[in-house]
C-alpha cells in the first residue's frame, strides 16, 4: 500500500535523484536550461523550513515520489494575503499511473489548508500533456499563460 509522509533529511539522497530525474525529463520542454548539472531546489533547506512541506510517497519502505508546497506571498492587488504553491512533482516510472502524483497533492493540499491559505498553484510546461492531465485530475484549471519569445 502506497502512503504519503513528510520527508525528513534521510531522504535527501533519493529526493536528489529525483530532483535530476526530474529536471532531466523536462530539459527537451525548455531550450535555456544549462547543458550541465544544475539543481532547480535546495532540498535540505526546504526539509527545514517551516514554510515549505515536503511529502514522500513511500511503497513498502521505498520512496517512490515526492511533491512540495510552499506558503508565498500573493500579489498585493489579490483579495488574499498568500497562497501555496506545489512544485518537485515527481514519480518513478515504475509507479506512474497508480494515482500516487494524486496522493502526494492531497497531502500537500491538508498542509496549505493548515497555514490559512487561499488557494494553491503550480507551474507545469505547456508540451507536457501528461502532467496537465494529471494537473486537472487533481482539481486544477488553467489560469494563466507565460509566453516568452527568444531575442537571439
Amino acid at each position: 500500500m502506497i502512503s504519503t509522509r513528510t520527508a525528513t533529511l534521510k531522504d535527501l539522497p533519493i529526493l536528489l535523484e529525483f530532483e535530476q530525474a526530474l529536471i532531466n525529463f523536462e530539459r527537451p520542454f525548455d531550450i535555456t536550461l544549462k547543458d550541465e548539472k544544475i539543481s532547480y531546489y535546495d532540498i535540505k533547506a526546504m526539509i527545514l523550513s517551516d514554510e515549505v512541506e515536503v511529502i514522500v510517497a513511500v511503497d513498502e519502505g521505498n520512496v517512490v515520489g515526492s511533491g512540495y508546497a510552499r506558503i508565498q506571498l500573493a500579489k498585493p492587488y489579490l483579495k488574499h494575503q498568500n497562497l501555496g504553491y506545489l512544485g518537485f512533482m515527481y514519480v518513478e516510472n515504475s509507479h506512474r499511473g497508480k494515482g500516487i502524483n494524486k496522493l502526494v497533492i492531497d497531502a500537500l493540499h491538508t498542509w496549505v489548508i493548515s497555514k490559512n491559505t487561499f488557494e494553491v498553484r503550480l507551474d507545469v510546461y505547456a508540451d507536457n500533456p501528461g502532467a496537465i492531465k494529471a494537473y486537472e485530475k487533481a482539481g486544477f484549471k488553467k489560469h494563466l499563460i507565460n509566453m516568452r519569445r527568444g531575442l537571439k
